[in-house]
């Protein structure tokens, strides 16, 4: 059967991404603040934001002769001048790809190819990590420009060459056009595999942010938003670039996460609305430090990227007194289920959520059946906040999506009578690192060229300690060769070197005689993870 949404349909904005946040629904005047640095209090108001992402737009258009379609790639952490920059190419008609500020120089230039990126910005502290990758990428340099106010080793500041004197006219979207124009392309690893560009449309985006104040309707000029992840991902792109735009809200932005600074934001700006990931709320709980502060100005947390237990969930609540709100969705989805006020009093626990407004969903059986109320399947999901497709790769984006439209999620799901959607399982092999989805086969590749493993494979454990699944690796290794916690180090701390910090392998190493396989050669992951019940206590080498 195909299950709706509880909510009414709503009507989609017809209007590009830039048209939509600057609508202004609520009123706010032009000296509203919107965008606050936490540490530095630099701040950018709503009125500043408009003038100076269009200003921002001429200057591509002027000065690097940027044209409607080009891409421009992000590399940076979180800071006050990423919306001016995202948003500003967006009003010039570009498309913009958000890269890891974590990333090695391979993995920025393989982003940087596949997106077809023509301009990069650039944060300082990594410019050489840029500069290593631009080898191997057709970027001219004086396409390279720099966050900040300095000139580094050539590279100039994108404000003393893009911020022109004139102001353009954002570049005008037709219903049809804003339903078929990507906007951003932001790298995920999808289902499986090696990263891929994810393209979301601005009608994509424009309803994501329409249904957001649907579920969110505490959101307003009144709310001070925060988020612990990177702008890089949907998650804080799309909940605090673009939704304290449309609501009038205010967003504390910080260019990297600590405990303690997370809790001083809170007690200074009178934080009341805080996106997090569940570690950031499994320390909240386990931190001592966090009782130094006055945290009672929160009135609600959404959680996302990875499902919260309802024993922490309790937890935090008898501790602060602060209702959690969890959300489901993915990089290709953007939200699909999520709690709000409206819903949260029919929700039962462990429940994710509800379908949000003009979402469809069915939950297929592994032969292919359509599934009913409390049966256990595959969930599909339908509905305009789904992606376009994965960039340049049709056969990935074919094997996502049914020939009704539904996107298959990978999950395995259950719904009852009430619409309250139930994580059961996870049927795709990628691991969630706190929110960051990490390839088996990746690691494994890597294992397999150090010069002592002959065959590898990479599962997933859930940490308490990390609130998160951490990837562990089983290896056997090569006859000239002995197992030791030593060879375990080398071994781990080789793979380290090569991958980005959220892909370590964090859980360890085990040494296995033989790695369990079917037939055809596919691991038994299923094998290993219940071998591994019985070995995490005592036999693990790391």
């Amino acid at each position: 059967m195909i299950f709706k949404s509880n909510y009414p349909d709503i009507k989609i904005p017809q209007i590009g991404i830039y048209e939509y946040v600057v609508s202004n629904p609520n009123k706010i005047p032009e000296d509203k603040v919107i965008y606050v640095d936490g540490i530095t209090g630099e701040s950018v108001t709503f009125g500043e934001f408009k003038h100076k992402s269009k200003r921002f737009a001429a200057g591509l258009q002027d000065k690097l002769e940027f044209k409607r379609g080009d891409v421009l790639a992000i590399f940076s952490p979180n800071q006050v001048d990423y919306p001016v920059v995202l948003l500003g190419t967006i009003a010039a008609g570009g498309k913009v790809t958000t890269v890891s500020p974590n990333y090695k120089a391979t993995d920025l230039s393989y982003q940087l190819i596949d997106s077809g990126a023509s301009v990069l910005i650039v944060y300082p502290e990594i410019l050489e990590i840029a500069i290593e990758a631009l080898i191997d990428v057709k970027i001219p340099a004086f396409r390279v420009l720099l966050f900040g106010d300095k000139e580094i080793k050539g590279y100039k500041p994108y404000r003393s060459i893009l911020i022109c004197d004139r102001e353009i006219d954002p570049i005008y979207y037709t219903p049809e056009e804003s339903k078929s124009t990507t906007a951003y392309l932001i790298y995920s690893s999808g289902t499986t595999g090696k990263q891929k560009g994810i393209e979301r449309t601005h009608t994509n985006v424009v309803v994501h942010l329409a249904q957001a104040i649907i579920a969110d309707c505490n959101l307003g000029p009144h709310s001070i938003i925060m988020c612990v992840t990177q702008f890089y991902q949907g998650y804080a792109l799309f909940n605090i670039i673009h939704c304290a735009l449309i609501h009038g809200a205010t967003a504390i932005i910080h260019s990297s996460f600590s405990i303690e600074t997370f809790c001083e934001s809170i007690q200074k700006y009178k934080i009341n609305h805080i996106y997090a990931v569940p570690p950031t709320i499994l320390k909240l709980v386990n931190d001592p430090l966090v009782q130094q502060f006055d945290l009672s100005s929160v009135n609600v947390v959404i959680s996302a990227a990875a499902s919260l237990s309802d024993k922490l969930e309790r937890k935090f609540y008898e501790m602060f007194k602060i209702p959690i709100w969890q959300t489901y969705g993915l990089t290709e989805t953007s939200s699909v289920l999520r709690h709000s006020p409206n819903t949260s009093k029919n929700s039962v626990p462990g429940s994710i959520g509800f379908l949000l407004p003009n979402m469809k969903a069915k939950i297929l059986s592994e032969d292919g059946r359509e599934l009913g109320y409390n049966e256990s399947g595959e969930l599909w999901v339908h509905g305009p906040n789904v992606m376009k497709g994965y960039l340049n790769n049709k056969e990935d984006t074919d094997a996502v999506f049914d020939k009704d439209g539904f996107f298959n999620t990978g999950d395995i799901v259950s719904v009852d009578e009430q619409g309250n959607y139930f994580i059961v399982d996870r049927k795709k092999e990628l691991i969630n690192y706190k929110g960051f989805q990490v390839s088996p086969s990746e690691l494994e590749s890597i294992l397999l060229t150090h010069d002592a493993v002959s065959d590898a494979a990479v599962i997933g454990y859930y940490s308490e300690e990390e609130a998160s699944e951490i990837p562990i690796a089983y290896i056997t290794i090569k006859n000239e060769y002995e197992q030791s916690q030593t060879l375990a180090a080398k071994i781990k701390s080789f793979v380290g070197e090569k991958v980005v910090p959220q892909k370590k392998l964090r859980g360890g190493i085990f040494f296995i005689d033989k790695i369990p396989k079917n037939t055809s050669g596919k691991i038994l992951r299923r094998v290993l993870k219940e071998k591994l019940k019985n070995e995490i206590t005592c036999n693990r080498i790391d």
